[in-house]
């Protein structure tokens, strides 16, 4: 433990988190090396021995990095085949066909809350992005009516569910149940999803012709891919893993102990699921669809690629929030917010927000929150509901305020054909909508969790 006061204790973090800052957006250092750095010197600055230090950064990344490398990696091949197959496309044009062009607004928002579930949202938006670009020419209409309800749902998804790596990272690093984080995001993330997305769509944007906005540019829907999976497995392959969490959750409420209990619970386990939705998907496209083996093997290689440094990431952040709660910051910081009468909910929430707009990666933000916060739920006594709301309160504070240090407004920017001024008025209220509902709704239920 850390022999002094209070004060200087939190001093030292704070000024942990703005090293942190200024490293990422600043001097452009990667978070990876960031991060590391950060809980190195955080560590030594606290008085901890060089060696108890490394050994506590040691620990902190081989405990994360033993759960949430194998999550994310199986959820980044599952988006790989699923992208490269066409069944995200497959999916999008027939929920499109059933809602009809008039409601377009309301069919991408349930396009990308079942998109969002098992693709990044970088890789969703970049894929989808010419389905967008062609509503807008044929109805003569802005992008960014078409463009917010999609990227509203993709983001809530992004921020609230696994496998991707934010609420993977915050699951493991406080505790969260899986089932419960399943079932908490998605009564937080749609509704989130329906006000960021076609109400805030149709009220700012909705107004006939391109108004202030240029024709967006157009996409190559023709781009090679391997052997199409078709709508029906498609859907299957995004769903299966979502459903055999959750219900693994609600066979731990219900089942009386026993070996159907230990089986459904072993089945619904998050490694477990997307191993099976990656066999369906990948013994689908092979079989059925008679894609090369080969193929398929490359695709799935190759969707690794981004997923690597997001690991790397979290298992940095993970260091750091040992570091903390090894040199009794993490008491101290409880003390402080405990003392200061603010609710886990809220204390998870404001510091991910913080995070988030002062140096824009969504996964860092959630990371730190999580370290700072881990101290407090584990001296808060929460249920285990509690716990899956605070972790979607981080996810909401991390969706807030998306501008020019996070790479996703750029992304929105290039591939709509917007400039800055639009996007700050379209994409970055979009997301600062989205991290507000999200929170309010968390709120709502806390009481109840």
């Amino acid at each position: 433990m850390i022999s002094a006061g209070t004060g200087p204790v939190l001093l030292i973090v704070a000024l942990s988190i703005a090293a942190l800052i200024a490293m990422v957006l600043r001097l452009k250092v990667p978070a990876f090396i960031a991060l590391l750095v950060v809980a190195l010197g955080t560590g030594l600055a606290l008085g901890g021995d060089p060696a108890d230090v490394i050994e506590a950064v040691r620990t902190g990344t081989g405990q994360a990095l033993g759960f949430v490398a194998v999550v994310i990696g199986l959820g980044a091949m599952l988006g790989g085949m699923l992208e490269a197959s066409g069944g995200v496309a497959a999916l999008a044009h027939r929920l499109l066909s059933a809602f009809g062009e008039k409601r377009a607004t309301w069919a991408l928002t349930a396009i990308g809350i079942i998109v969002g579930i098992p693709l990044f949202f970088d890789v969703a938006f970049i894929v989808l992005a010419p389905l967008v670009t062609t509503l807008s020419l044929r109805a003569g209409r802005r992008v960014t009516y078409f463009a917010l309800p999609l990227l509203a749902a993709l983001l809530v998804m992004h921020a609230l569910l696994p496998p991707h790596p934010g609420p993977v990272a915050v699951a493991e690093l406080i505790g969260t149940d899986y089932g419960l984080l399943a079932m908490y995001g998605l009564a937080c993330g749609i509704p989130a999803a329906i006000v960021a997305g076609p109400i805030f769509a149709r009220l700012a944007h909705g107004a006939p012709g391109f108004g202030d906005q240029s024709p967006p540019p157009q996409f190559d829907e023709d781009s090679p891919r391997i052997s199409q999976i078709g709508f029906g497995m498609a859907l299957a392959g995004m769903l299966v893993p979502l459903a055999l969490i959750m219900l693994a959750a609600m066979a731990d409420w219900l089942m009386d102990d026993g070996p159907l209990k230990q089986a459904v619970t072993f089945i619904g386990h998050p490694f477990t699921a997307l191993i099976i939705a990656c066999a369906l998907v990948g013994t689908w496209l092979r079989l059925v669809a008679g894609a090369p083996l080969a193929t398929i093997s490359d695709v799935m290689t190759r969707a690794l690629a981004p997923a690597g440094l997001m690991v790397l990431v979290v298992g940095a952040g993970a260091a750091y929030k040992e570091v903390l709660i090894q040199s009794g910051a993490g008491d101290r910081i409880t003390e402080v917010v405990a003392s200061a009468d603010l609710s886990p909910l809220v204390f998870a929430f404001l510091l991910s927000a913080f995070v988030r707009v002062a140096q824009g990666s969504a996964t860092v933000a959630m990371v730190t929150a999580a370290g700072l916060a881990a101290p407090l739920i584990a001296a808060a006594g929460l249920s285990p509901g509690q716990i899956a709301l605070v972790t979607v309160a981080i996810g909401a504070g991390a969706s807030v305020a998306s501008h020019v240090n996070d790479t996703g407004f750029w992304l929105v920017k290039q591939f709509l054909g917007l400039s800055e001024a639009q996007t700050f008025r379209s994409w970055t209220l979009c997301s600062t909508i989205a991290g507000i509902t999200m929170f309010a709704v968390a709120a709502m239920l806390w009481p109840f969790a």
